[in-house]
């Protein structure tokens, strides 16, 4: 395992034969591939049991925030999506519906269903992104290879739509940018059928129920309910230790109003749930995807909106399902075209306080598969 620093504190251990031994300290990161980005944690060891972990973030940090509130307010779009840069449209609907509430403007409907289409194929990108790395930290070459085949096609649908791949910059306060192109939905259609016939089925078969997986996995970094509620953990993480919340079921926006979601929950409270909450997840996103196509209403994609957005004084608290949990924005107008403030809360931020109590008594090995199950991304917990 490669490491950047390795060093030696003053701790010092005496067994009853008389064999002495030392505490190490060993920094994973930040640039170790398996710590998901610029991630550095400083390991306290004692042989190879971790003792003790900190994780020191700000590698990334870019100052969101007050670019956002040193933006016009539909200038900020464009930046969210560098936030939780796997899940760029989610951020964007996240952002678009703050301004909305502050100007209280409603979408019309088909708008909202083209938003919950794009969101859940966005999810869905994203936890093939997580099952796929997840699977090559813990030594297995072709999840990741698979997983990304099925997400190169999803970004092939947002190139279509939007003309990027990974950065979006579709949706506008108020609606989207482009309504589907022609052969837009056929091809999405297209994808589904095959990805639940097809991809997700193999990428089930190469991990679950794969021995060296199960056992990297079952009964490693255990959460229990309580504990998941005490942190303020949200996502696949919470719901793999039985917390049944979901934004999308729980406080409910644009078409999910609609469309009524299933959370995905677990009680094993482990690496594996986290895991097997995320395969699930892909499943009902493919439903509620589907769904939606088959009730897409007709009409507008967009309200009519000045050129210069200037939201009455006020404040207001935003809030959707990421693929990682609760992500949120408080947004504050004094009335001028740029936002007086904008807080982000990254779910990644948030889950990953609880990593230093999940390591503790584990080996080295575990941290790999501990860390990897949380599924953070840095710039979604630097910001």
């Amino acid at each position: 395992m490669s490491t950047d620093a390795i060093s030696l504190s003053n701790a010092r251990y005496e067994d009853a034969s008389g064999l002495r031994s030392e505490e190490m300290i060993l920094n994973m990161g930040p640039q170790h591939p398996s710590t998901h980005g610029v991630l550095r944690l400083v390991l306290t060891l004692d042989g190879e049991t971790v003792i003790q972990c900190t994780p020191v973030i700000g590698y990334l940090h870019r100052g969101m925030e007050k670019i956002f509130e040193n933006r016009p307010y539909m200038g900020g779009i464009r930046y969210i999506d560098n936030a939780d840069y796997l899940s760029p449209m989610l951020n964007e609907t996240l952002y678009a519906m703050a301004i909305e509430q502050l100007m209280g403007i409603e979408p019309p409907r088909r708008a909202q269903y083209i938003r919950l289409i794009v969101d859940e194929l966005e999810r869905i990108a994203s936890h093939l992104v997580a099952i796929g790395t997840y699977g090559l930290d813990l030594g297995a070459t072709t999840p990741v290879l698979w997983a990304f085949r099925d997400r190169e096609q999803i970004l092939d649908m947002f190139e279509a739509l939007s003309g990027h791949r990974f950065t979006h910059n579709y949706l506008r306060v108020g609606g989207v940018m482009h309504d589907f192109p022609k052969g837009w939905i056929q091809t999405c259609e297209a994808w589904c059928e095959q990805f639940i016939e097809r991809g997700l089925k193999e990428l089930d078969s190469l991990l679950t129920g794969n021995e060296i997986f199960e056992a990297r996995t079952e009964g490693v970094g255990y959460i229990d309910r309580d504990q998941a509620i005490a942190y303020a953990l949200t996502g696949p993480v919470a719901r793999g230790s039985g917390v049944s919340f979901d934004v999308r079921a729980d406080r409910p926006y644009d078409a999910y109003r609609e469309i009524a979601v299933i959370p995905q929950v677990r009680q094993e409270g482990d690496c594996f749930a986290r895991y097997k909450v995320k395969m699930d997840e892909m499943a009902e996103s493919v439903r509620l995807i589907r769904t939606a196509l088959d009730q897409l209403p007709g009409g507008s994609i967009c309200q009519r909106t000045p050129i210069a957005l200037r939201p009455p004084r006020g404040e207001t608290y935003a809030a959707v399902e990421s693929a990682r949990g609760e992500e949120s924005v408080y947004m504050i107008s004094d009335g001028s075209e740029y936002p007086y403030r904008a807080k982000l809360r990254g779910p990644s931020f948030v889950n990953l306080q609880i990593l230093p109590e999940l390591l503790r008594g584990h080996k080295i090995g575990d941290v790999i598969a501990i860390l990897g199950s949380i599924d953070i991304t840095l710039g979604d917990a630097d910001r």
